[in-house]
């Protein structure tokens, strides 16, 4: 039950957090009105459903309510702040912050029903990437442009690293409300970090 939970906990978080974010970046595009509710639903619910595809079961958002509510909630408020976000937008760390947080929210929600579902080490780290990363990646595609996990400095990354702490946690001490809130803070300070501080994986350049 407590692990339920987490992941119903984390599911939200996530959403509220990429719905900002394809929000952010819808505005920053200038879509329309029906661009921006595209661009932030796709965004918040795009790696959940890829998660649930692949988990044989039906996407929690077709079957249940809080995600669109907690989608369309986020929008509402987004809207009526629209100016001050404006403001934020030109700086970027609203975004780089929203974005964040619904990463490591998601990379956990993967990682938890793939260590439920048995998974084994790979399928838990495949399917944390795909469902922090999937929402992502379909909105940058959306708006015609390189997505993020490809180019960010160190984003995919932490959903690779946030699934092999749940793994290394689940194995030697089973994880709980206090371990998964830790590995999440840890991976938010890593990604807000190395943002930050311009970290890069390496390029490979051919001469």
């Amino acid at each position: 039950m407590a692990e339920f939970n987490l992941i119903i906990a984390a599911d939200i978080l996530g959403i509220i957090a990429f719905a900002l974010s394809g929000f952010l970046v819808g505005v920053r595009h200038r879509l329309d009105l029906l661009g921006l509710i595209i661009a932030a639903s796709i965004t918040a619910l795009g790696g959940g459903v890829v998660r649930d595809v692949i988990l044989d079961r039906t996407p929690f958002a077709f079957n249940e309510y809080y995600p669109a509510i907690t989608v369309f909630a986020t929008i509402f408020i987004a809207f009526l702040f629209r100016n001050k976000l404006r403001h934020e937008i030109e700086r970027q760390w609203l975004f780089v912050i929203s974005d964040t947080i619904g990463l490591v929210a998601f990379s956990i929600t993967g990682a938890l029903l793939a260590i439920d579902a048995h998974f084994n080490f790979f399928g838990v780290i495949i399917l944390s990437f795909l469902t922090a990363v999937g929402g992502g990646v379909l909105r940058d595609t959306m708006i015609n442009q390189v997505p993020s996990v490809l180019i960010s400095d160190f984003y995919g990354s932490i959903a690779l690293i946030v699934a092999l702490l749940l793994i290394i946690f689940n194995a030697l001490w089973n994880l709980n409300t206090l371990s998964v809130p830790l590995i999440a803070s840890f991976a938010i300070t890593l990604r807000l970090l190395a943002y930050a501080k311009q970290w890069h994986l390496p390029t490979l350049e051919i001469k």
